[in-house]
């Protein structure tokens, strides 16, 4: 790779209003920042055509038998890992189906290891160990350059995976990947800490690919999460609930329709609203693909 040109960088400029922040009070400090972050929310909503053809190329992906596969450093990879961890429990999809890998191993997702970033023959190496044809790879990389990210972007593209970079720098190329979602955030208020503005425009972005690309699947119904698992005393209320209100039932028969259903809100409200067993439900969910629209329509 070229020589990197770190003092041309976006994301190292100066802000030139937060020039005294040493010198403000905490209150100032504050509103400061909070200021400097609605560019972080209008700079993803610029974004949104490239994040919606992001989008449809994870659902033909996972349509497909692919797989949803970030890849990041420092911050950026643990936003991945963020993202990836929250998948099963929101969306009740299995473990493998969204991954992470982070420069440096599990053990930088709790402890920092800035030098793993510029390993690019590591990056490549853990694509080779996990990628195939037909999996969608997502780079996260707020600058743009870093070398664990750029290689297995290349990897991912030689071995027949689609690819997205999503990145706080507007002058990277657009051979980067099949899609790169520029989030122009200008300078942080701390010059360089890309865990802030570019950190929560890279989440924001993470956030909308996930949940845009699972709604088109079928795995919500309406704006409500009936593939959640119902794991925790929360979690149950909130499946109950569901049940009550879509499969239009009251609360009693929404916990016995619940329970007959193997605790599967989806299927419970299949249920109700078909009039059906279980087994039965299950059936006609599949040949919907799995979307509850689709199978009460």
């Amino acid at each position: 790779m070229s020589r990197i040109r770190y003092d041309r960088l976006p994301t190292e400029r100066v802000n030139p209003g937060s020039g005294k922040l040493d010198r403000l009070s905490a209150a100032q400090i504050a509103r400061l920042m909070n200021h400097a972050d609605r560019r972080a929310v209008r700079a993803v909503g610029r974004a949104a055509p490239a994040l919606g053809r992001t989008v449809d190329l994870i659902v033909r992906a996972l349509s497909h038998r692919g797989r949803l596969i970030f890849v990041g450093a420092g911050t950026s990879g643990r936003l991945g890992v963020l993202e990836a961890a929250e998948c099963p429990p929101t969306f009740d999809t299995p473990p493998s189906l969204v991954q992470a890998v982070i420069a440096g191993g599990k053990r930088t997702v709790f402890r920092s290891s800035e030098g793993a970033e510029d390993d690019g023959p590591e990056g490549a190496r853990q694509i080779r160990r996990r990628v195939r044809p037909g999996d969608m790879v997502v780079g996260i990389a707020a600058s743009g350059v870093t070398p664990f990210v750029r290689a297995a972007l290349k990897e991912a593209r030689r071995r027949g995976a689609g690819t997205a970079l999503v990145t706080c720098n507007p002058d990277v190329p657009a051979r980067a990947a099949r899609v790169v979602i520029a989030l122009a955030v200008g300078p942080e208020v701390l010059t360089g800490s890309t865990r802030l503005k570019a950190g929560t425009a890279t989440k924001l972005a993470l956030n909308t690919l996930t949940t845009a690309s699972f709604a088109r699947l079928g795995k919500v119904y309406g704006n409500r999460m009936v593939d959640l698992r119902p794991r925790s005393a929360k979690l149950r209320a909130r499946a109950l609930r569901l049940v009550g209100q879509l499969g239009r039932v009251p609360p009693r028969e929404a916990e016995r329709l619940l329970k007959a259903s193997g605790a599967s809100a989806k299927v419970a409200i299949a249920m109700a609203r078909l009039r059906v067993d279980a087994k039965e439900a299950r059936r006609r969910l599949k040949q919907a693909a799995g979307s509850l629209r689709r199978a009460l329509e």
